[in-house]
């Protein structure tokens, strides 16, 4: 896909590496493939990496994997969330690419910024097709006006987006978006990659 080659390249110019997989079980298969089994996984909740699975797949082969999706209470999310950030591998999802090669993500608790920006040796952001914008403008509404509003529903929030479908700055008790991070590049060249799935997948 000619679209698709030109946002690699760009991403390429960032230090960031991408590749392009036709599904998520490809996808899938490339990072049980690049993962040792004996590192350290941390995940970022994502409805992509659900549908994918690939925690269950990789706690079963031997990995230790940070998911906070598991936890038994509050507690002890905040120590997965804290664990993650100093794993071997994070693997996330994101809101939002430009074809420039930004990378958008908008947060609740900032740990998943957090994780994609310093503290995991590695990182891998798996994306659908349906999250990439033209213009990084683009990829900040997307971000806003659609992501935010559809994880404040999934984790049962209601904040004013939802009705709405656009972001009105609330500040109210259950807004979601209190992080809000563009990834310009890389300063270490090989320490992200990108995964675009010809998929629709996520938010």
């Amino acid at each position: 896909m000619k679209d698709i080659d030109i946002l690699i390249k760009n991403l390429a110019t960032r230090n960031i590496e991408a590749f392009f997989f036709e599904n998520l079980e490809e996808a899938k298969e490339a990072i049980l493939k690049i993962i040792p089994i004996d590192a350290v996984v941390g995940i970022g909740n994502s409805r992509t990496l659900k549908d994918m699975n690939i925690s269950k797949e990789l706690s079963e082969r031997g990995n230790k994997v940070y998911d906070k999706t598991y936890a038994k209470d509050k507690e002890e999310v905040k120590q997965l969330k804290k664990k993650s950030l100093l794993t071997d591998w994070y693997l996330s999802s994101s809101n939002a690419i430009s074809m420039e090669g930004h990378i958008v993500n908008i947060d609740h608790s900032g740990n998943r910024v957090a994780a994609l920006t310093y503290g995991p040796d590695q990182v891998i952001v798996v994306i659908g097709t349906n999250k990439i914008t033209d213009t990084l403008d683009e990829a900040k509404k997307r971000a806003r006006n659609h992501s935010a509003p559809l994880n404040a529903k999934r984790a049962g929030y209601n904040p004013p987006c939802l009705q709405l479908k656009k972001c009105v700055d609330c500040k109210t008790r259950d807004r979601v978006c209190y992080y809000f991070s563009v990834i310009e590049g890389q300063y270490e060249p090989d320490r992200m990659k990108v995964f675009i799935v010809c998929e629709e997948l996520g938010f």
